[in-house]
């Protein structure tokens, strides 16, 4: 079988499973397949697969069919120019979370001064590790209530190589975490419980709910929380959270409860505030 008729299968396959860009997705996992980009696939159209190659394919394609996320059948996801193995046990990052670090990096006067981060629910290390690529006087320590999703941020940390700037901890929140820090960040879960069955299915049967969910109103893990970060956070220092669409009032109000104090918001580039700036 050419490449490309496995191709225009491998589209029809999961164009009959509903996803919307079947063609694209298709292309990618045929490259993962064979392993060539897609400069590689467009110059040899009509080269044959190898039957190994044709069943490794086809082994791709029936997994994202039953809509098991590409990040996660491919092993890695991007996020802020920088590659993230990523998979069962943590989010997939998302490009609305570069927000995050815009923010952040915007709020820094010295991005060269030793600065202490803190990250909460760190999952595969994405926030904290992008941090640290943009500020190399900086270290870090990024806290996950999940030992697997540990496993992953620290091979994240290493593969980039900033091991030796990465501390990483099992805890809840900042129960086990002392000291002050410069700036935190975090993406608390926040969809609320009666919506998470309306998801996509490749968030509902693949990613960590418990990343996810965050209670009756969306809003358990910022009310858990906001007195951590208030009491690890520096004076002056900058807290940058992540917010679902339509929450940013009552998040503000949480925070504001514990003495801190907002700061700004950023909108993500659908126009949804995705982010509160605090103070102390």
């Amino acid at each position: 079988m050419s490449r490309s008729k496995a191709l225009a299968q491998g589209a029809q396959t999961l164009a009959d499973a509903g996803l919307e860009d079947p063609r694209s997705e298709a292309r990618l996992l045929l490259g993962a397949a064979l392993g060539v980009g897609l400069e590689g696939l467009i110059g040899a159209p009509e080269r044959a697969l190898e039957n190994g190659q044709r069943q490794h394919f086809e082994a791709l394609i029936n997994r994202r069919a039953a809509r098991e996320p590409a990040a996660y059948i491919l092993g890695q996801r991007e996020f802020w120019s920088l590659d993230f193995t990523v998979n069962g046990a943590t989010l997939i990052p998302r490009p609305d979370s570069e927000t995050l670090i815009e923010v952040a990096l915007d709020g820094m006067s010295d991005c060269d001064a030793p600065h202490r981060l803190l990250d909460f629910g760190t999952g595969s290390g994405c926030l904290l590790l992008a941090l640290l690529s943009e500020l190399p006087g900086a270290c870090g320590l990024g806290v996950d209530i999940s030992p697997e999703a540990l496993a992953v941020a620290h091979g994240n940390a290493a593969r980039l190589g900033l091991g030796e700037r990465a501390r990483f901890l099992c805890g809840d929140w900042g129960r086990a975490v002392a000291g002050s820090h410069d700036l935190i960040v975090a993406n608390p879960p926040y969809i609320e419980d009666g919506e998470m069955a309306g998801l996509a299915p490749e968030i509902t049967r693949f990613e960590p709910a418990s990343a996810l969910a965050g209670g009756p109103d969306g809003m358990a893990c910022y009310r858990a929380l906001a007195p951590d970060i208030a009491r690890l956070l520096a004076p002056g220092g900058l807290a940058v959270i992540e917010v679902g669409a339509g929450q940013a009032d009552a998040e503000a109000a949480v925070m504001s409860a514990q003495g801190l104090a907002e700061k700004g918001r950023r909108q993500d580039l659908a126009g949804v505030e995705r982010c509160l700036l605090l103070q102390r």
